[in-house]
């Protein structure tokens, strides 16, 4: 038995970056002996095992061939006599078909360290095509390590596109995409998730609704980038520097102007109700991807909520209350944070923007915690009921929004 770290852990260290998960690959074994060693079963399509001091995976090291169409389509061949360079020949890119020896030295068959030197993302060999998900693989990493200069190597490129041309992606599964979807908008660069399946053409299989925000003009005065597809990247972008490794609001900033891709031709490069009409598709694609219910919930409240924050200063005090109502802010106070910032990557999310203030974020949320402070108890002596103890609770809570803002205005 011969064990070697693969995969990530070797690729990051390489890259300098800090240790994530670490993996094992483990070579001349059987599963027999992997559980008479104390390791635990855990591979449900192939044998992995966890280390019964670590929990680490140890997979044993294994080939697989295509046997039908999608991810799934594979026969696996752990037997004991499949070696390290067999096991490694399977993976997806050379960055992560590397090995490290228990004395720190490196097996590196397909030219991986001198990839991650060069900052390419190259497959590594044509079984690349067998299997559709690596496609979306391919423009997660570029969302995780584009910031680090990374590119995909031209032949990589043209074989992802003649994947998308031949329909391979149509035998992806919604809960597959959205998995790979969430793992890009943790990452530093959103945007280059879209762009990578967009050169490909592939952003127009997985997320059709996205793609076709690409091409429709904005406004210039308010839109320097004037391209809608554009400004979604940015959004992405800056989403993912406001609030670091969060998904949901990612998501959101993802499909906050999906109603800007139906606007009549007639009123371009205006976006008249676009909010209103965005609500639909945000609909569509959550079902579609079967999105979960709080970045569902998330993403139609900035949908249709963005353009009434960025003129909270212009909106009466009854109008906040409702506003507020609306986004389940009373219940759910986290909600009115996670829509202040998408609202902020919104705003500064555009070309040459990217410093603007946007005070309107602490200030929503500044005016939910001070309509919020105001409860039943402070009520109860009108001794009402029903309807008419909640329009009570609604006025004082307008009162408190209202005095929140004089304070604002005037300290003193």
């Amino acid at each position: 038995m011969e064990i070697y770290l693969v995969g990530g852990a070797v690729r990051d260290r390489l890259l300098g970056l800090p240790p994530g998960d670490r993996d094992w690959v483990v070579v001349g074994s059987t599963p027999e002996a992997m559980l008479s060693a104390g390791f635990r079963a855990v591979g449900r399509d192939f044998p992995v095992f966890l280390h019964p001091d670590t929990g680490e995976e140890h997979a044993l090291a294994r080939t697989e061939r295509k046997s039908a169409r999608g991810h799934r389509g594979f026969v696996v061949d752990a037997a004991p006599t499949v070696t390290l360079e067999e096991d490694l020949g399977r993976r997806d890119f050379s960055i992560n078909a590397i090995a490290e020896r228990p004395d720190g030295s490196l097996v590196d068959p397909h030219g991986g360290q001198a990839d991650i030197e060069a900052r390419v993302l190259r497959h590594v060999g044509p079984a690349f095509s067998e299997d559709p998900l690596r496609v979306l693989r391919a423009a997660r990493f570029m969302a995780r390590f584009a910031a680090l200069g990374f590119t995909v190597a031209d032949e990589t490129s043209a074989l992802m596109r003649g994947m998308v041309a031949g329909g391979e992606l149509a035998d992806l599964v919604p809960e597959r995409v959205w998995q790979e979807l969430v793992r890009a908008l943790r990452s530093p660069r959103p945007s280059a998730f879209l762009r990578t399946l967009r050169d490909c053409g592939a952003l127009a299989v997985v997320l059709p609704e996205v793609d076709a925000l690409y091409g429709v003009p904005q406004r210039a005065e308010y839109h320097p980038e004037v391209d809608t597809g554009v400004h979604v990247e940015l959004v992405c972008d800056m989403a993912a520097t406001l609030a670091p490794g969060d998904d949901a609001i990612g998501f959101a900033a993802l499909v906050h102007d999906l109603g800007k891709a139906l606007t009549p031709d007639n009123e371009l490069p205006k976006h008249i109700q676009h909010e209103q009409r965005g609500v639909r598709p945000v609909r569509e694609l959550c079902a579609r991807l079967r999105v979960p219910a709080a970045h569902r919930d998330l993403a139609v409240v900035a949908c249709r909520e963005h353009l009434n924050v960025h003129r909270l200063a212009e909106l009466r005090d009854s109008t906040v209350h409702d506003l507020l109502a609306r986004c389940d802010g009373f219940r759910r106070p986290e909600r009115t944070t996670q829509l202040a910032t998408v609202c902020e990557a919104d705003k500064r999310g555009r070309t040459g923007l990217q410093d603007q203030p946007y005070p309107q974020a602490a200030e929503l949320v500044r005016l939910r915690d001070a309509a919020a402070a105001v409860t039943g108890a402070d009520i109860a002596h009108l001794e009402l009921e029903g309807p008419a103890f909640g329009e009570a609770l609604r006025k004082a809570r307008v009162a408190a929004i209202g005095h929140a803002r004089t304070l604002r205005r005037d300290p003193d």
